[in-house]
């Protein structure tokens, strides 16, 4: 199962079009709410999560998804219960994604050390000895996968039915929406 969290400020794009991709592709997609099922995006949207955090088997997580947006970014680093799920998602050698700023988390927690990544234009002092590669809208580095900015929800999102379901499945769902990047 794909678990994406939903802090409060969270960008949504970066959330629902990945989200969206994942389902199109036969996916299991759960959108995990760090403080209650109603959760309240960077531009006032309310979304209602499927799960709270605490009612999350962080067992049944195959990719943990953290999308940007400041506000979503800070909720989701001030969470010790988050924080403690990405880190047994990356103890474990499950797939970690984030885009846009979120790619700082894991930069924080040194799991991008050394590692080839990318993030939010103008963050790149953020992000410790990550390889930034600037310019790209979804780099893949081993079992982490980081998405430029808003932008790139479609590569990002596609990029992870890819890795999910292979490529095949991946060009249908781009046929299916239209997506033409």
């Amino acid at each position: 199962m794909v678990a994406i969290l939903l802090g409060t400020g969270f960008e949504e794009a970066e959330a629902i079009v990945p989200a969206d991709l994942l389902r199109r592709a036969g996916v299991e997609v759960t959108l995990v709410g760090l403080d209650g099922r109603q959760v309240v995006s960077s531009h006032n949207i309310t979304i209602t999560a499927d799960l709270t955090l605490e009612e999350l088997d962080q067992e049944q997580v195959d990719m943990l998804v953290l999308p940007g947006g400041l506000g979503g970014v800070e909720t989701i680093s001030s969470n010790i219960h988050a924080q403690a799920l990405i880190q047994h998602c990356y103890d474990h050698g499950r797939w970690l994604a984030a885009i846009c700023a979120a790619p700082t988390i894991l930069a924080n927690l040194g799991m991008l050390d050394r590692r080839k990544a990318v993030c939010y234009p103008g963050m790149e002092e953020l992000m410790g000895s990550a390889v930034v590669q600037k310019g790209s809208p979804v780099v893949v580095d081993g079992h982490m996968i980081t998405g430029e900015a808003a932008g790139s929800a479609y590569p990002f999102g596609l990029k992870l039915v890819e890795i999910l379901k292979g490529p095949a499945a991946a060009a249908q769902v781009k046929d299916a929406v239209h997506y033409h990047g």
